[in-house]
């Protein structure tokens, strides 16, 4: 690993990779949320509080379903929502290459500022810096850079989210239908002129999780299935929480152009970045509760439970091997594995998804 490829951007196990190889050898003494998302502090009435910083290029900046300022608004605050905060407060940064539109650039603006307002966010704090040219030999303004970056400062709600909390029998829902950001990115930086009524589904989270989070549903676990979409959550689940993960494929809902776009294009759906859908691992017996929660809000209609954690693999269970962990309990329980069971029967494992899918994708 001598140089940085797009591959260890892509959210998948080669940027899982990268970050433990340069990052987490200083880091990790000094990071204890270094697996989440976003990380918690308290003030000094006791009041704890949580944090997400996120950098955010996307091709198209503007697409079907949002634009770079609505998408930098909605992953950030989703970030804080993930870890069971409800977001407050945003600091925000722009690094403009010299040529930018700046009727796009108000667009952009004036996006954030509706998101924000959506939500009732603050920003703090924003900078701009602007770069000189670097994409000399594009002829149009939509073809500038645009890097944004923000962070997000949130009030938890519920506490003791965490991948690594999973337990043995909890439900994993899936709050939405999957792989629309990603199918309609693809087909417009592709430029692929194909009749479809496919739309990012790039949204803030937390208006349809404040009733879950403010009750007394325990939640073990959350995250936004953005780069590396459905796969990525949950191979990281079991390889967080050492567990063996049983995944129904007739209960995950993709639309029907997505699935031909992915047929067409030879893609995996559950690979797929998303940027308004979010998996949940919470105890069975509250489940049913959950979902009629997830279902009073438009973004929660399609709400399912798609599978549930099979095993939790203790020491003893697991077999060390220098760096190898052998991993058989059972013949169908694997050590952080995530088991697809697919419509016709058959099971396969939903790998961690490898290399870069889409560049600049979020």
């Amino acid at each position: 690993m001598d140089i940085v490829t797009l591959g260890h951007g892509s959210g998948g196990v080669n940027a899982a990779e990268f970050v433990q190889y340069v990052f987490m050898p200083y880091f990790k003494d000094i990071m204890p949320y270094a697996n989440e998302d976003s990380g918690i502090f308290a003030n000094t009435a006791n009041t704890h509080y949580v944090t997400s910083t996120d950098s955010y290029t996307i091709h198209p900046i503007v697409f079907a379903g949002g634009n770079i300022g609505k998408l930098c608004v909605c992953g950030s605050s989703n970030d804080v929502a993930m870890m069971g905060a409800k977001p407050l407060y945003l600091n925000i940064g722009f690094i403009i290459e010299e040529g930018f539109s700046i009727p796009l650039l108000q667009q952009i603006a004036q996006s954030i500022a509706t998101e924000c307002k959506l939500l009732g966010i603050t920003i703090l704090s924003a900078d701009t810096k602007v770069l000189p040219k670097i994409t000399q030999h594009k002829n149009t303004n939509e073809d500038k850079l645009l890097f944004i970056n923000t962070t997000c400062i949130g009030s938890l709600e519920k506490e003791h989210i965490s991948a690594k909390n999973l337990k043995e029998n909890d439900c994993i829902i899936l709050s939405g239908k999957i792989g629309n950001h990603g199918a309609q990115i693809f087909l417009e930086q592709n430029n692929i002129a194909m009749a479809s009524n496919i739309q990012s589904d790039c949204a803030s989270l937390y208006p349809m999780l404040a009733p879950l989070l403010q009750s007394n549903i325990p939640i073990h676990a959350m995250r936004d299935a953005t780069r590396g979409g459905l796969s990525s959550v949950l191979n990281e689940w079991a390889i967080s929480s050492h567990a063996c993960l049983d995944i129904y494929e007739e209960h995950i809902c993709i639309d029907s152009e997505v699935y031909g776009v992915c047929e067409m294009l030879g893609l995996e759906p559950y690979d797929l970045a998303n940027e308004g859908v979010c998996v949940i691992a919470l105890p069975q017996e509250y489940a049913k509760e959950a979902l009629a929660l997830l279902h009073q809000h438009t973004l929660g209609g399609n709400a399912t439970i798609i599978g549930k954690v099979s095993q939790i693999f203790m020491p003893q269970n697991t077999k060390q091997t220098n760096t190898t962990i052998t991993h058989t309990l059972t013949q169908n329980t694997y050590y952080q594995k995530v088991i697809l069971h697919t419509k016709y029967g058959s099971k396969r494992f939903l790998e961690y998804p490898q290399g870069e899918l889409l560049p600049r994708i979020c």
